[in-house]
């Protein structure tokens, strides 16, 4: 597995207050606010992106489960 360097802290300030960020959020739909989520998680965790690289990476390789052997009931 591959180090992750750490980014440079950076702050940006964009004047959108918590209520205003939570407001839009949810006037998103359900698709575009987990689209939202999960980029966000990317940009601000290190091991979320290296397990998403991981997961492309068995994906490749072909180390993979079908749907109905991993959710069989």
């Amino acid at each position: 597995m591959s180090q992750i360097k750490e980014p440079a802290k950076v702050e940006i300030k964009v004047g959108l207050s918590i209520k205003d960020l939570i407001t839009a959020l949810r006037g998103l739909n359900d698709e575009d606010r987990e689209f939202f989520i999960e980029n966000l998680l990317a940009a601000t965790n290190p091991e979320y992106l290296e397990s998403i690289r991981e997961a492309r990476e068995e994906y490749k390789e072909g180390r993979t489960v079908p749907f109905e052997k991993a959710f069989k009931g």
